[in-house]
């Protein structure tokens, strides 16, 4: 097999060996001993290792462990992220929002605790976090054989820049890693599969429901480019979240790795300016981000450059990248068809027989005329070339709320 010399290099590389393993299990004990003598002053709780380290999927030297702190089902309606915060008192935690409030305690690892009621059936669950223990139960039970094909995946799309469930990535989840690594039952298999996706893709591994998920399912959870149904809450779209570009970013590497494998594929890299600038015209920015947590900041910053991306659109957006330390420091990246716009453009009216609203774009206008079967309109523009647009773009309100600073 073509592939397999540079997978079994890749797999080497980024699979944990045996002195790591035993001294991130022996901070990881010392963390839950800690962690659960706590817990017990405060609740009927248990604190366990979930996430990739429990399903033995977890990278070398990546050393963000979850773990869920698990409460008794007579806690049922009682504030559970109240109850871990209280917990973690002596720990210097730092809270991060989510649809049930969960905490980080940096160490030599960083620990993310995530407080689950322990349930034992679905219809028990307050939340969508409670479900994730049982993620854990079902990668274990399906992904038997399988787990270095799941860093393969997990790897490669870290290298794709398409990885992580955080609210300002919007890429693919460690979840959706495993489902969709054990749902066409390996890397390569996912590869070819996924050079051929289109909108909308269905993968549902459990067959809930024979071929008309798209039907189904709550329209809410449909507007993904990709439908991964969670085969433990087949309600959900574990791949919600999935943006459009960081599904067409890990389709197009699934392509050329297929057409051109090598290990390069799965190294993460900073931007290449100089390939950048070899598509078009290249605007680079540097960026402080706010003083505020990873979540809010990360946010933000994502925010803002998704604006000023929207407002460079006219002359044509090739890529659009941006990069960021998780602390104060990022830089946005914009290659550009045209440097230099025309002075004017015709902008496209409303379709003749709609009077009323063909009345009011005359007056929103002054040089109008009939194109085809619409009025149009020439209007000139204020500003012509990217860089006095981008400048405009980053003055606005907008991006000087959602940043601390920028620099051309």
């Amino acid at each position: 097999m073509r592939y397999k010399p540079i997978l079994s290099e890749v797999l080497e590389r980024i699979t944990p060996g045996r002195q790591e393993r035993e001294n991130v299990l022996r901070e990881v004990s010392a963390f839950l001993k800690k962690l659960n003598s706590a817990l017990g002053k405060v609740a009927r709780a248990k604190a366990v290792v979930g996430g990739s380290y429990a399903k033995d999927t977890w990278l070398k030297q990546d050393h963000d462990v979850d773990i869920f702190a698990k409460f008794a089902l007579s806690h049922k309606g009682d504030d559970l992220s109240g109850l871990l915060e209280k917990a973690l008192e002596g720990f210097s935690p730092e809270r991060v929002h989510g649809s049930r409030d969960y905490f980080w305690v940096r160490n030599n690892i960083r620990f993310e605790i995530v407080p689950v009621l322990d349930i034992k059936k679905p219809e028990q669950a307050e939340n969508v976090t409670d479900f994730s223990p049982w993620h854990v139960d079902w990668v274990n039970e399906h992904g038997k054989g399988l787990k270095g094909d799941i860093r393969l995946t997990k790897q490669f799309c870290k290298a794709a820049r398409c990885y992580g469930a955080e609210s300002y990535i919007r890429g693919f989840s460690g979840h959706v890693v495993d489902i969709l690594t054990i749902h066409y039952k390996g890397f390569i298999p996912l590869l070819k599969a996924a050079s051929r996706w289109k909108p909308k893709v269905v993968v549902d591994f459990n067959n809930v429901y024979k071929g008309r998920a798209l039907l189904m399912m709550n329209k809410s959870k449909l507007e993904s480019p990709l439908v991964v149904v969670d085969p433990v809450q087949p309600e959900r779209n574990a791949a919600a979240a999935l943006s459009e570009d960081n599904f067409e970013r890990f389709k197009v590497a699934a392509r050329e790795f297929l057409k051109n494998p090598s290990v390069d594929f799965f190294e993460e890299r900073s931007v290449d300016c100089k390939s950048l600038a070899e598509k078009g015209h290249l605007i680079r920015v540097e960026v402080k981000t706010l003083d505020a947590k990873e979540d809010v900041a990360g946010a933000k910053f994502v925010s803002a450059f998704n604006y000023v991306r929207s407002a460079l659109s006219d002359f044509g957006v090739v890529d659009a990248l941006w990069e960021w330390d998780r602390k104060s420091r990022g830089e946005w990246f914009f290659v550009l068809k045209k440097r230099k716009l025309p002075k004017s453009f015709v902008r496209l009216g409303p379709p003749l027989g709609l009077a009323g609203a063909v009345e009011r774009f005359k007056r929103a206008h002054k040089d109008t005329f009939v194109r085809g079967s619409r009025i149009a309109a020439r209007v000139e523009r204020d500003l012509t070339s990217a860089e006095d647009v981008l400048r405009s773009a980053l003055a606005d309100e907008y991006v000087r709320s959602r940043v601390k600073e920028v620099l051309l």
